[in-house]
């Protein structure tokens, strides 16, 4: 009988691919979470991943950990010191250059007195200064309680009825007229 002949095949070398996944966090997420997010807040409402005072404790994840954070309205329901705290943890927690996106009600609209959780005072643009390490260096040498140092860029949110109009028309309602702004959306990125 006769021999077969076998052809071997090379197969090529198998390299394990590590899947790099982004932590990106919700902060005070409610019912809506992001997809895409780990979603965060005090109670456990369906689609809650972690259960955490994200106003008083420290954050449960490790220093310069975080690649991206959301947060829409929920700094509005802190009151000044945990504002502070907030910034503080978010400071620590996200990379260096990662971004978060913070949602408040603008001040100047009713839907930021109308929930009485909401704490005084408003949140508003000025705030926003205070983030950064220089500004305070030079402007607010007395305040030592942040540790943050973001830069802040904002805009804002209009009523639908603005949408339409043209930018003229919009800077002049958002400059004169009480309910033209609902929301600021701002950006912080850690230095």
């Amino acid at each position: 009988m006769g021999q077969k002949k076998i052809k071997l095949q090379k197969v090529p070398k198998v390299q394990a691919i590590q899947e790099v996944k982004e932590l990106n966090i919700d902060l005070g997420c409610g019912k809506n979470k992001q997809v895409g997010f780990i979603g965060v807040d005090r109670i456990a409402f369906d689609g809650v991943d972690i259960v955490a005072d994200l106003a008083k404790a420290k954050w449960p994840w490790e220093d310069n950990s975080v690649d991206k954070a959301y947060c829409s309205h929920f700094v509005e329901h802190l009151d000044a010191v945990e504002r502070v705290h907030f910034v503080n943890e978010l400071y620590r927690v996200l990379k260096p250059k990662a971004a978060a996106q913070i949602i408040v009600p603008h001040w100047a609209s009713c839907r930021a007195y109308g929930d009485l959780t909401h704490k005084w005072p408003p949140v508003s643009e000025f705030w926003f200064y205070y983030l950064s390490k220089d500004w305070r260096a030079g402007n607010a040498p007395h305040n030592d309680m942040y540790v943050c140092d973001f830069e802040v860029t904002w805009g804002y949110g209009l009523t639908p009825e603005l949408m339409g109009r043209n930018e003229e028309y919009k800077a002049y309602a958002m400059k004169n007229y009480k309910e033209a702004v609902t929301d600021i959306i701002a950006t912080f990125v850690k230095k």
